[in-house]
């Protein structure tokens, strides 16, 4: 079966945007949430074994949710996309469990070590070509 994956953000444009660019695989089961409370519903329901979040948001932020699965003592991966770019934020949020810790002013990085545009700034050229 595939694995079962939340994308939770604020941004309704955000989510569309992530879910379109991950693999074919991580869309067969998947659910959105704009914002943390709805996250943690559908996990306390049974279904999520990796999200994607945001952590500015309505409601309950990222971090909270962090938190609160922490407290639980919740399986689950979560990788955290936002545009949050505060020093502290990637240690704190690493600290309460986190996988990863990505920003969406975030460079790819080539193996020459020449750094590249990243995925969101390539898009909206996209769009104004």
């Amino acid at each position: 079966m595939a694995l079962s994956v939340i994308v939770c953000d604020d941004s309704k444009f955000a989510r569309k945007q992530l879910i379109r660019v991950l693999p074919k695989s991580l869309k067969e089961n998947l659910q959105e949430a704009g914002n943390g409370e709805e996250a943690l519903n559908i996990i306390r329901n049974g279904f999520g074994e990796l999200m994607f979040l945001d952590l500015n948001m309505p409601v309950m932020d990222g971090y909270e949710v962090l938190k609160k699965l922490r407290a639980e003592n919740r399986d689950i991966l979560v990788i955290v996309l936002t545009g949050d770019v505060q020093k502290d934020a990637e240690a704190k949020i690493l600290s309460l469990g986190a996988l990863a810790y990505l920003t969406r002013q975030s460079r790819l990085r080539m193996p020459s070590g020449r750094s590249s545009m990243s995925p969101w700034d390539r898009r909206r050229r996209r769009w104004l070509t």
